[in-house]
């Protein structure tokens, strides 16, 4: 894997710890809390990292390992958003009550997703589950050298780990359409000692003046291929892009022209701002309970974007056997782009929007 060209000499800078000490994060701090709070940094990454290599999320590329263990998660969520009864919770790195401080320490620091910005209590920005993110991230399958491009700034944490992989902070390209999000990455980042370029702008017409690329992963869920994408990516480039609750990862032929499957996990993510306007949800009235409970018929039914007839929808979906994530693709082709089921020529297949 890559590594940063000031080696060793960098751990206390930017805050990182080896096998080799007793667990101690030695830079970076947890602000107010002294030692104590920096050392309970330290035991929480190794134990978030031994939690994510358990799963198996980076198994295709293990590589991604350190890259999680260096990189402190805290410096990233200096406050967040637990959901409780009636609303959220503040949880604060720099709140004066100690016992708080630990509390939102230990947060930062659980494999989940954080809620890290509200607009009149509606989520808009947050930091994704680690797991979900360590998957994702080997599933890119970086290479030393790679010119990456990260649509959703969201809080710098993804793009740092990006720039820890790669060893060189300007192969990592970040694009966020909102300017508050974009400063508060580049603050995050910087104190984590990371310097990636962050841009404010539309990331549905990507970066052109930083291209090409030859990664591009979003982390908001996006309605279809935007196909500036494409015409930014070089040949071979692999794209990973949230989309119906499914993660699609496609390998770029040309300017024009894009294939790929969809891995077999569930996601979730804030959609892109500035994007269409979700449609509302089909009525799923008359459908028996287990398919309108059931996670991979409700997929289906996103992929479809309401194209289809929820009973004919049920009909296929049982008549396919209930088909897994993997079994669905995405093409684009030219001017066309369509999902699939199986076959990319075969008969179950579903436009997707321009």
């Amino acid at each position: 894997m890559g590594a940063h060209a000031d080696g060793e000499d960098d751990r206390n800078d930017r805050g990182d710890w080896d096998d080799q000490n007793d667990g101690t994060d030695t830079g970076g701090g947890a602000g107010p809390g002294g030692p104590d709070l920096a050392a309970l940094a330290g035991r929480a990454r190794a134990a978030l990292v031994r939690e994510i290599d358990a799963s198996g999320a980076w198994a295709a590329d293990p590589v991604w390992r350190e890259a999680f263990a260096a990189v402190p998660r805290h410096l990233f969520v200096p406050y967040y958003y637990v959901a409780v009864a009636g609303g959220y919770e503040r949880r604060w790195g720099e709140s004066p009550d100690p016992v708080a401080r630990e509390r939102w320490l230990r947060g930062a620091y659980q494999d989940a997703p954080l809620a890290t910005r509200l607009r009149d209590g509606e989520l808009v920005s947050s930091s994704s589950q680690p797991s979900l993110m360590a998957r994702m991230l080997a599933e890119l399958r970086v290479t030393d050298g790679d010119r990456v491009l990260e649509i959703g700034a969201g809080t710098g944490y993804n793009a740092a780990l990006l720039a820890r992989r790669l060893g060189d902070d300007d192969l990592v390209t970040s694009v966020d359409l909102e300017p508050e999000i974009t400063e508060t990455a580049r603050t995050h980042l910087a104190a984590a000692g990371y310097r990636p370029v962050v841009v404010t702008g539309d990331g549905a017409r990507g970066v052109p003046e930083r291209a090409p690329f030859d990664r591009i992963i979003a982390t908001c869920e996006l309605p279809a291929v935007p196909r500036a994408w494409l015409a930014q990516s070089v040949p071979g480039a692999r794209v990973l892009l949230p989309i119906a609750t499914g993660l699609a990862v496609l390998t770029v032929r040309d300017a024009a022209h894009a294939e790929g499957r969809f891995l077999d996990t569930p996601a979730y993510f804030v959609p892109l701002r500035g994007g269409e306007a979700e449609a509302p949800p089909p009525s799923l009235a008359g459908l028996p309970a287990h398919a309108r409970e059931d996670e991979l018929f409700r997929f289906l039914l996103a992929l479809t974007r309401g194209r289809t007839d929820p009973r004919e929808a049920y009909g296929l979906w049982r008549r396919a056997g209930r088909p897994e994530r993997e079994r669905y693709g995405i093409t684009v082709r030219g001017e066309h782009a369509w999902a699939w089921l199986d076959d990319p020529e075969g008969p179950n297949a579903w436009p997707l929007p321009d």
